[in-house]
């Protein structure tokens, strides 16, 4: 049997993206071995004019050194009527390049793990072809995704959350299009999580000793080095683990650096399963895939920062689950460690209790399934194609291909 063809859209702004059409593809690939082929494609490198093809390399810098105007450009574009409005400038201005993307990736099924590229991709499919591929959108932002996330057109709109669900009704999506699953997490992370003690040895940490993990996500994005001393300056009784991420300078800083108590410093690690599982409380920023990773270790969570607009609803979910706190400073975020370390274990027991309940594992085996089932479909008719079907009886059925035009 010739494989399927699984397409995904997405880039590497943060690491969120990647990282959950890595986890479906791992899923895909264990669920249904040698169905499928896949092709990672990044849209903003490959098909967007200057500067948006340079996105990868803005996205940290801008939410980092200029939050204000990130949040600004993110709300101005938010909501039904602007987001439809901003989405037709980006029509325009995309148009050869999201031309190129649906006609050079032939697919069985198309699947969209960024917030911003299924709406063009849908308009380009659209205006230029008579038949698509099934279309899925996996929106990876846990309660406040963008408008541009949703697309009405999409087959099916797999979300983390209940109030993602709700957000995707209110932006006018049929609700038979819209599923919750939760996030998709790699069952590699899943396969990797052992007891506290198993783990601690695996690692070699110390037993018994309580531990604060410290991570500023894949790029190492964040105050991440300011967090940890300021933890360090408080004299306790603990063990620190602090992940760098792909940030080297970071990492050489981290590793120069005279500590108070033991401290293990790692550099990007393709699994955190290790370490969630042996530490007493993560501080880190409020990304997705670190938060649902997090739950499904039983992890409590201090948040010491989000990228406004996109992550404020992340913060949100945490906090009013008991599942975290906020704390957006170094030293907001130490006062936080010191607290709950001063309450005991079972208040811990309790916050990871609450991680625990949020945590959804099976997520990424459902969206797997959602996908080899829409794979299985025949192609798509799009407007075109049902607006020139009464004027041409033939195009009443799809091409061979499938798709193209």
């Amino acid at each position: 049997m010739i494989p399927k063809r699984v397409v995904f859209l997405m880039s590497d702004t943060g690491g969120g993206h990647r990282a959950a059409a890595g986890a479906i593809r791992a899923a895909l690939e264990r669920r249904y071995p040698g169905a499928y082929t896949f092709e990672l494609v990044d849209v903003y490198r490959r098909y967007t004019p200057f500067p948006m093809n340079l996105m990868p390399e803005i996205y940290p810098r801008w939410v980092n050194w200029a939050a204000a105007s990130w949040e600004l450009s993110f709300r101005l574009a938010d909501g039904r009527r602007r987001s439809a409005l901003v989405m037709a400038a980006i029509n325009r201005w995309w148009g050869r390049g999201m031309r190129r993307l649906v006609d050079g990736h032939r697919a069985d099924v198309v699947v969209s793990v960024h917030t911003l590229f299924s709406r063009p991709a849908m308009h380009a499919y659209n205006r230029w072809h008579l038949f698509r591929p099934p279309f899925v959108s996996v929106v990876t932002d846990l309660v406040s995704a963008h408008a541009f996330a949703y697309e009405k057109d999409a087959d099916r709109c797999l979300l983390p959350t209940p109030a993602a669900y709700a957000r995707g009704l209110a932006l006018g999506l049929e609700s038979g299009r819209l599923r919750v699953t939760g996030l998709p997490i790699h069952p590699r992370f899943l396969d990797g999580l052992a007891a506290k003690a198993d783990a601690r040895r695996q690692l070699g940490w110390h037993a018994d000793r309580p531990a604060v993990l410290v991570s500023g996500g894949a790029d190492g994005m964040g105050p991440v080095f300011q967090i940890a001393r300021a933890i360090d300056r408080l004299g306790l009784d603990i063990q620190l683990a602090i992940v760098a991420g792909r940030n080297r300078r970071l990492k050489r800083r981290l590793e120069a650096a005279a500590w108070r108590g033991p401290t293990f410093v790692y550099p990007f690690l393709d699994s955190l399963a290790g370490p969630m599982a042996a530490a007493d409380v993560l501080v880190t920023k409020a990304g997705p895939a670190t938060i649902c990773e997090a739950c499904a270790a039983g992890l409590p969570m201090v948040l010491s920062g989000a990228v406004p607009g996109q992550e404020d609803g992340n913060v949100t979910y945490v906090v009013e689950n008991g599942a975290g706190v906020y704390a957006p400073s170094p030293e907001l975020a130490a006062a936080a460690v010191h607290a709950w370390l001063a309450r005991g274990p079972a208040f811990l027991a309790e916050r990871a209790r609450c991680a625990r309940a949020l945590a959804r594992p099976d997520a990424v085996w459902q969206i797997a399934d959602e996908i080899h089932q829409q794979a299985h479909r025949p192609p798509v008719r799009t407007r075109l194609g049902a607006q020139l079907e009464a004027r041409r009886p033939a195009l009443r059925q799809a091409p061979e291909d499938g798709w193209v035009l």
